[in-house]
C-alpha cells in the first residue's frame, strides 16, 4: 500500500538547488577539496553523495573520492530488527585515515543512523574529522548529533514520515511528508 502524501516539501529543482548550496558550503568550510572524501549512507545517501561529488567536480575541476556504506550491522537494533532488504557491501575505494570525511544521508531524524555510520567509519580508520551533510533535518533527536550541512529543515510530527525520493531509485526527485504507518 502506498502511503498518502500529506505535503510535498521539495521538488526536483529544490533538491538540486539544495545540493548545489551544500556543495559550495562544503568547499568554503573546508577551503577546497584537499583530503576531502564523501561517504553516503545507503541507499539514498549514496545517491546524494555521488551527486555532491559531481557538483564539487564541476565547481573545482577535480574529482572528489566518494563511497557508500551499509550500516545494517552497526545499528543499535541490529539483533532485534529484521532489515527491510539484505545488507549490501560497503564500498570505500579510499583510505579514511587523515581524510576530511563528509558523511551524507537523506534524512536526519533521531541521529541513530549517523551514530551507526560514525562507528563504521572509525572501524575503517581515523579521519581528520567527520562532518555530516543531510538533505533534510526533521528534528526529534535521540542522540546529540547535528548536521553541519542541511538542505532543508522540516518540522514534523513523530507520527509522520519524511520520505526522500531520488530519480536513480524512485524515478523522480522529491521530498514528501506522509502519515506514519507505525
Amino acid at each position: 500500500m502506498t502511503p498518502k502524501i500529506k505535503a510535498s516539501i521539495m521538488e526536483s529543482r529544490d533538491v538540486d538547488r539544495a545540493l548545489t548550496r551544500i556543495a559550495h558550503e562544503i568547499l568554503e568550510r573546508n577551503k577546497g577539496i584537499e583530503d576531502l572524501v564523501l561517504i553516503g549512507i545507503k541507499s539514498r545517501g549514496e545517491v546524494l553523495a555521488e551527486r555532491l561529488a559531481s557538483k564539487i567536480k564541476a565547481i573545482e575541476g577535480t574529482a572528489v573520492p566518494f563511497g557508500a556504506m551499509d550500516i545494517t550491522f552497526y545499528r543499535d537494533d541490529a539483533g532485534t530488527h529484521k532489515p527491510e532488504k539484505p545488507p549490501t557491501p560497503t564500498e570505500l575505494p579510499f583510505d579514511v585515515n587523515k581524510k576530511k570525511v563528509i558523511l551524507v544521508d537523506d534524512v536526519l531524524y533521531t541521529g541513530r543512523s549517523a551514530r551507526a555510520a560514525i562507528d563504521q567509519i572509525v572501524d575503517f580508520g581515523r579521519p581528520t574529522f567527520i562532518q555530516y551533510a543531510v538533505l533534510v533535518d526533521r528534528g526529534h533527536r535521540e542522540y546529540p548529533i547535528h548536521a553541519d550541512y542541511v538542505g532543508k529543515n522540516i518540522p514534523s510530527s513523530s507520527r509522520e514520515e519524511v520520505l526522500v525520493h531520488v530519480k536513480e531509485r524512485d524515478g523522480k526527485d522529491e521530498v514528501v511528508i506522509v502519515e506514519s504507518e507505525g
